[in-house]
Formats: C-alpha cells, sequence, structure tokens
C-alpha cells in the first residue's frame, strides 16, 4: 500500500475541527469522540497527536487568542493600549462566542495567550499598578470583554417592558428608542464602547488608593 504523503491527521486540523463543533455545539463540540467523528477517524488515532481532550480545549484558545493584538500595549499610551487591546481582543471572540463557557473550565496556558498577559502586566505596572494588582485588573477587562462578546451573541436585547409601560414609563421610554436604533450601531455595541470607556478613564492606579 503507498502511503500518503501527508498524515491524514495533524494538531491543526483537529483544533480546526473541535473549533468548528465548539462554534455550532457549544461545549459538546469538544468531545474527542465527536471530533473524531467529524474527521472520519477512530478517537484513539487523535491521541497520537494530542495527548489529552484539556490539550485539545487550551490549543482551541491558543488559536482564537492569537487573534489578539496586544501591540498596542506595548507601542501606546497606557489608555489608547488599552483601548486597542480590547477591540481586538472582543473581535477575536466575536464569531466563537460558544467557546467561551468552556474555555472558563480550564487554566490558560498557551504561550500565545500569555505573552499577550505579559504585554498587559508590563504595560500596567509602567503606569504604576503593582504585581499584586495586575490579575484583578486584568480580570476585570476580560470580564467584560468576553461578557460584551456573549451579549452581543444573544438577543438584541434580553428585557421586555411591553404592557408594563404604565408602571415603568422612565424604562419602557428606554426600551422604546430602540425602535429607531441604527443596525451598524447595535445596542451590544455602544454599551461595549461606553463601557470600555468607563473602565479606561479610571485605569490608572492613582484613581484606586486604598484607605
Amino acid at each position: 500500500m503507498v502511503r500518503p504523503p501527508h498524515p491524514l491527521l495533524n494538531r491543526e486540523l483537529i483544533t480546526c475541527t473541535a473549533l468548528g463543533l465548539i462554534d455550532r455545539e457549544g461545549s459538546d463540540g469538544a468531545s474527542v469522540r465527536r471530533i473524531a467523528a467529524k474527521l472520519g477517524v477512530n478517537p484513539t488515532s487523535l491521541y497520537n497527536h494530542v495527548p489529552n481532550r484539556a490539550a485539545i480545549i487550551e490549543d482551541v484558545r491558543a488559536m482564537v487568542s492569537a487573534n489578539i493584538d496586544s501591540g498596542p500595549l506595548r507601542e501606546l499610551v497606557w489608555e489608547d493600549g488599552l483601548r486597542a487591546w480590547a477591540r481586538s481582543y472582543r473581535s477575536a471572540f466575536a464569531g466563537h462566542p460558544r467557546a467561551i463557557p468552556l474555555l472558563m473550565t480550564t487554566r490558560a496556558s498557551a504561550p500565545v495567550l500569555l505573552a499577550e498577559y505579559e504585554d498587559f502586566a508590563l504595560a500596567a505596572e509602567s503606569v504604576g499598578w503593582t504585581s499584586a494588582d495586575v490579575l484583578p485588573l486584568l480580570t476585570a477587562f476580560e470580564s467584560f470583554i468576553l461578557g460584551s462578546v456573549l451579549d452581543m451573541s444573544g438577543p438584541k436585547v434580553v428585557f421586555d417592558p411591553t404592557g408594563q409601560e404604565e408602571r415603568f414609563p422612565r424604562f419602557a421610554a428606554a426600551f422604546s428608542s430602540l425602535e429607531h436604533e441604527d443596525p451598524e450601531d447595535p445596542v451590544a455595541s455602544r454599551a461595549f464602547e461606553l463601557g470600555l470607556s468607563m473602565l479606561v478613564s479610571s485605569a490608572r492606579p492613582e484613581h484606586h488608593q486604598r484607605r
């Protein structure tokens, strides 16, 4: 039998397949059995390329995170770098919101992501944050960014005061403004930019002096 010139499986193909399944099925798509079935191979064949399911999840994290640009954190003024990095982060995950809950179940160790975290830590410390402050600060931004991705992937709004306008008149008036919403500038996008501005405006340590 003539052997194929290239292996039928490789780690990148497994990762791409896993990400595609996760995008469609959520966490269930990360099953080794589901990935193998999609590739038309025996599940044991995958273990010639990846050690376990956790490694597949980490490879998915690396693939998505590779699209985050942390360069602005190195190259721009702190506030401008944060804005550019946060927008890049949101854009990287915008097409993969169903991966977010899955990625929250394992520790992040992908070098491509840790390199971005290193840029964040260096930039934060350059404006006066201490090493002990870096993780809470990073978590605050990540929670906001990833929450925004989940928000933009769901319904336009998750509340509806219709029929209760007299009881909640001001909120109903705010809700009715959606009738005139610019489709190119939805609530989720405006909320992201508003929240980002609020976070960035207080992202220097002097705004958080301990009492």
